[in-house]
C-alpha cells in the first residue's frame, strides 16, 4: 500500500508541476513589469527542480510518471487567451496565475489526504510544491 500510495501521489504532482511550468510559459511573455516577469521565472526555476528531483523518484519506481489531464489543460488554455484577449494586463495574468496556484494547492491537498500512506519523501516533495503555489499566490497579490 505505502508504494502504490507513493507512486499515485508522485504522478499527481508530477501532472501539477507539468501544469504549472505550462501555466508560467503561457503568460510570461504577456507580462509587462519587470519584477512580475522575474517572480514568475523564478518560480518557473523551482518547479524545474522539482521536477527533477521528481523523476529521479519516479524511475526508482518504474513509473513514467503522469501528464496534466488534457480537458484541464485545455480549459486553461482558452480561459487564459479568452481572458488575455479582452484585457492583456499585468493585473489579468496575477488572476489567472492565482486561480491556477489556488487550485493546485487544492488538489495537491486533497492527494495528501487520499494517499495518507504515501512515504514521507514523495509527501515532502508534494508539501513543497504547496508551498511554492501558496508563495507565488501571495507574492504577486500586488498585481491584482
Amino acid at each position: 500500500m505505502i508504494e502504490q500510495d507513493t507512486v499515485k501521489l508522485l504522478r499527481e504532482c508530477d501532472a501539477g508541476i507539468k501544469m504549472g511550468i505550462s501555466s508560467i510559459e503561457e503568460v510570461i511573455e504577456h507580462v509587462e513589469s519587470k519584477d512580475f516577469r522575474e517572480k514568475l521565472s523564478v518560480c518557473k526555476e523551482e518547479h524545474l527542480k522539482l521536477q527533477a528531483e521528481l523523476q529521479h523518484l519516479l524511475e526508482k519506481y518504474q513509473d513514467d510518471g503522469k501528464d496534466p489531464n488534457p480537458i484541464a489543460k485545455g480549459m486553461s488554455w482558452m480561459k487564459t487567451n479568452v481572458k488575455l484577449g479582452l484585457e492583456d494586463t499585468d493585473a489579468t495574468i496575477a488572476d489567472l496565475m492565482t486561480d491556477g496556484c489556488n487550485m493546485g494547492v487544492k488538489s495537491l491537498n486533497r492527494y495528501l489526504n487520499q494517499y495518507e500512506a504515501a512515504d514521507e519523501v514523495s509527501k515532502d516533495i508534494t508539501k513543497r510544491l504547496i508551498d511554492l503555489e501558496e508563495k507565488l499566490a501571495i507574492d504577486i497579490r500586488q498585481y491584482l
